[in-house]
């Protein structure tokens, strides 16, 4: 990065490769695609998730064990939980519920072998959640002997039955062969997990529309994915779609909401989108021309390992005390939590 003339848009769009490497190039993946799936999304159990347990119908009793374990009472939902397997042995719901406890070790000592003991019985039970879950830990060799093709026939079922979680790991897997008849399963799979609201999957999908990989090539529909990704948390998703608004690629130009989103998603904490709104500031673009702003968000940038030699010669006449603050300002957002 040399310089930041009108080319500024190209050295934006440059950017989207790099935030999607697992999709636009396989090969340059770094993590393999059976270990590439998800560690961020809900669980089962998560407030709201569409695609594991929910609390009863209004009318219904209240699930007291899911109830606990959404307020954090962890031991009271284990009790719950086991009380229900108690009254019913087909209780599949509250058998996940105890997989779940045992696999993140929430109120009793951590053990994958009993999670996955009880993933087994309340998959037995066609419990989608549980599937999915028992098709993470074969992938992992987690609780289980690690068996790829067994973690990929757990979350097709799972899958099969509705589980966001199992379609977007299953379409990561599928991506990862570079075939083309599986790119196109592969977005599918994404797309039922974007219908889902699950964010990464929006972000993929919205990556292969823009790329046509598995889809036919639509900007505008990339733009509508990035989109909803942003608008559910996705990072990645919004800094995509802040590039595709800044480029006017699939949207109407307008630099202006471009910077907010990259302000957005560097105060998060995303490397690319605070080198990128350091350009903004420092070339006067979306927003107004501040070369501390500048010079601060590029050393937030550049404690990620983010260098960007354009930027700290555009900052170089920078007062003293102007540097101060900048290293200040800096410093804080280097760490947004």
């Amino acid at each position: 990065m040399k310089s930041l003339p009108l080319a500024l848009g190209a050295l934006l769009l440059a950017a989207a490769p790099a935030l999607a490497a697992s999709l636009a190039d396989p090969k340059a993946t770094a993590i393999p695609p059976e270990k590439k799936v998800s560690r961020e999304l809900p669980t089962p159990y998560t407030a709201n998730f569409s695609g594991g347990a929910v609390p009863p119908a209004s009318g219904q009793p209240p699930d007291l064990a899911y109830g606990a374990y959404q307020r954090g009472q962890y031991v009271t939902a284990f009790r719950e939980a086991t009380k229900r397997i108690e009254a019913n042995p087909k209780d599949a719901a509250a058998m996940t519920l105890l997989g779940e406890l045992y696999n993140q070790g929430l109120g009793i000592p951590q053990n994958p072998n009993k999670a996955a003991e009880w993933y087994k019985v309340a998959a037995a039970q066609n419990d989608a959640a549980a599937m999915s879950s028992l098709g993470l830990m074969a992938l992992d060799g987690r609780g289980v002997p690690r068996d790829p093709k067994a973690g990929r026939r757990w979350l097709e079922q799972a899958a099969a039955l509705g589980s966001p979680t199992a379609a977007y790991n299953l379409g990561l897997i599928l991506i990862g062969t570079g075939q083309p008849a599986d790119e196109a399963e592969a977005a599918k799979q994404f797309r039922k997990a974007a219908d889902a609201e699950v964010g990464p999957a929006q972000h993929d999908l919205g990556v292969l529309y823009l790329q046509g990989r598995g889809v036919a090539k639509d900007p505008a529909q990339a733009a509508a994915w990035f989109r909803r990704a942003a608008d559910n948390g996705d990072l990645a998703g919004e800094v995509e779609f802040a590039i595709l608004v800044f480029n006017g690629t699939g949207v109407p130009k307008d630099e202006r909401a471009a910077a907010r989103y990259f302000l957005h998603a560097a105060q998060r904490g995303n490397a690319i989108a605070q080198n990128r709104i350091a350009r903004l500031y420092a070339s006067g673009r979306g927003v107004t021309k501040n070369l501390v702003e500048a010079a601060a968000w590029n050393l937030a940038a550049a404690g990620q390992g983010l260098s960007d030699a354009w930027l700290d010669q555009a900052v170089i006449g920078l007062s003293a005390d102007e540097k101060a603050r900048a290293e200040r300002l800096g410093n804080e957002r280097a760490d947004p939590q």
